[in-house]
């Protein structure tokens, strides 16, 4: 990467013009302002006050070396210095070509890195409760790691997916005895999540009026839990079926997994960890329960077990963190789970330190904001239930189609539905990854809909644009048969908005890696928008396809680069691309 290259070329030169003191970390970083050039240096301003001289002089000194040093016109086509000590460089006209012959080699690994060679990341993302629907509340935390999944992937780690289900827990003992009681195999299998919601709402209901249901379903969790052959077999059923429900979902959504690995698998170690934190003298009896004392990080107690020796998804997830780091092998692990449980994630951490687990695991919670409506309040029903993410899915996938109707009404059918499906839901996913994950997401339609502005829409629009004018290209200079963008000759790019363009793609790789530095994928969302943004301001002011062949060829293979990186940064999203919309 280009700013890589220029920090080699920085450090040696630095390192010889200061040989008699300790270098500090600087770093090269993209200008506030376009005007200043391509990378920013800021070097002089860490150096001045070991040096005892004025930043500006520093940087006098370092450009001066720059510019004398063999082959830096091959990287360089300008460098500057500005207040307050700034280095600015413009990167040559030469490299910017080589980057466009690069991208069409690279194709759709253009962009990639191995910058992650060797290293182990452990996602858990989604996190459904089985036996209930997944509602707009598990969207972001789905999309979110999904989008995180293909951006460590595309630098070059290897990424663990996990679905960490909750398939344990008190609420199987309710749904247990409301199935031998009230269930229907045939139609459970029918409609697994609608039916077992009846029988848990029926449940509910009964217990009102009936005080012994809420015993008699913890007699049933007891069953379970001593490994009742029944009540497991019955269990494996109400999972296996939900998961159905939930695959639809994820199929729909692009989203996968590597592991399905749900609270019930980490049963086994439990009491394990318990008496591991009690020989530690970690953990300690507190009024019949055991908790692992916290007041060393300023957080209250850390529950494990309760007083009738149950255990919580508190014990649990000290126990996933300890299988990750053991036998997944994790350098990382991600929680992508709301912001409401910050407070839980800050627990877990400290107990798991405390208790010597995932020492040398970075381990992170990546927390996001909620999901609103037009109204800027919840997301919710009139009866204020909440939306099912399968309702929201296809009213996402309405709307897009009422936006396509209007835009193209001549497509075929088949054709509108398949344009509608993959504009509705790269409009959910783009209008939350396109933004800050901490912000609460509202959902505008209209302007998530739109076919200007920052949306999805608009992004695959753009990329569509451009497959027809290679269309058009092709069949002006009868190319079908040949690959119309080897042996061009960029040298014939002149105009302003074909250089920012190019200044624009050197860019890509680092966008990339900054998303994965700061678990953000709005940042790859920003800079394919702001090409998008650039490509059509070039389309509208530059005729590209004309009579002269070899402008022309330059032009659309200039295209053609910005639809890879278009559909490699949309696809980091896990947004599809259309030929034509």
């Amino acid at each position: 990467m280009i700013n890589k290259e220029i920090k080699e070329i920085l450090d040696k030169i630095v390192g010889d013009l200061y040989q008699d003191i300790k270098i500090p970390d600087f770093v090269v970083e993209w200008p506030k302002q376009k005007d200043f050039g391509d990378y920013a240096l800021n070097v002089a301003m860490v150096l001045a006050k070991e040096l005892k001289k004025s930043p500006m002089e520093i940087a006098r000194e370092i450009m001066e070396k720059i510019k004398a040093e063999k082959g830096s016109e091959d990287l360089f086509k300008n460098i500057t210095i500005a207040n307050p000590g700034f280095i600015n460089f413009e990167i040559s006209d030469k490299y910017l070509t080589e980057n466009l012959n690069r991208i069409l080699k690279r194709k759709c690994k253009s962009g990639s890195s191995e910058m992650g060679k060797g290293k182990t990341v452990v996602i858990d993302y989604s996190a459904p409760n089985i036996a209930k629907p997944m509602h707009v509340g598990h969207l972001r935390s789905t999309i979110i790691g999904q989008s995180l999944y293909n951006i460590y992937s595309f630098l070059g780690y290897k990424v663990i997916g996990d679905n960490h289900i909750g398939d344990w827990g008190t609420q199987f003992g309710k749904l247990i005895y409301a199935y031998k009681n009230w269930g229907d195999k045939k139609k459970i299998s029918k409609s697994p999540i609608e039916e077992m919601t009846k029988l848990y709402v029926r449940f509910h209901k009964e217990s009102e009026v009936n005080e012994n249901l809420e015993e008699l379903a913890r007699k049933e969790t007891k069953r379970l839990q001593d490994k009742n052959a029944e009540n497991i077999k019955l269990w494996k059923f109400l999972v296996k079926e939900s998961l159905k429900d939930y695959n639809k979902i994820y199929k729909t959504l692009n989203v996968k997994f590597d592991l399905v690995l749900g609270e019930s698998s980490y049963d086994d170690m439990l009491s394990g960890i318990v008496n591991n934190g009690l020989e530690k003298k970690i953990a300690s009896k507190s009024e019949g329960a055991i908790v692992i004392n916290l007041d060393k990080y300023n957080l209250s107690p850390f529950l494990i077990q309760k007083t009738d020796g149950a255990f919580l998804y508190t014990t649990t997830d000290i126990a996933t963190a300890k299988y990750r780091e053991e036998k997944l092998k994790a350098d990382k692990v991600l929680y992508v789970v709301a912001n409401e449980q910050a407070l839980h994630f800050q627990k877990l951490f400290a107990s798991s330190e405390l208790l010597g687990i995932c020492e040398n695991v970075e381990i992170d919670h990546i927390k996001f904001g909620m999901v609103l409506g037009e109204s800027g309040k919840k997301f919710s029903t009139r009866k204020g239930d909440t939306v099912r993410l399968n309702d929201l899915i296809r009213r996402a996938i309405e709307f897009a189609g009422k936006a396509v109707e209007e835009k193209n009404p001549k497509l075929s059918r088949s054709e509108k539905k398949k344009i509608a499906k993959t504009v509705g839901i790269g409009a959910i996913k783009y209008n939350d990854l396109s933004q800050n994950r901490l912000t609460d997401i509202t959902f505008d339609w209209d302007k998530m809909l739109s076919f200007e502005g920052n949306s999805a829409p608009y992004l695959q629009y753009t990329y569509a644009r451009i497959n027809s004018l290679i269309g058009k290209f092709k069949n002006l200079y009868k190319l079908d048969r040949i690959n119309p963008f080897e042996k061009t000759n960029f040298d014939l790019l002149k105009e302003k908005e074909e250089i920012s363009l190019m200044r624009h793609l050197i860019k890509f790789p680092e966008a990339i890696e900054n998303s994965a530095r700061e678990n953000g994928p709005h940042l790859v969302a920003l800079y394919i928008y702001e090409l998008a943004s650039l490509y059509n301001s070039y389309y509208n002011s530059v005729q590209i396809v004309s009579d002269e062949k070899q402008i022309t060829k330059a032009r659309v293979t200039l295209s053609k680069s910005v639809s890879i990186t278009i559909r490699n940064g949309l696809s980091l999203l896990g947004i599809d691309v259309l030929d034509r919309m």
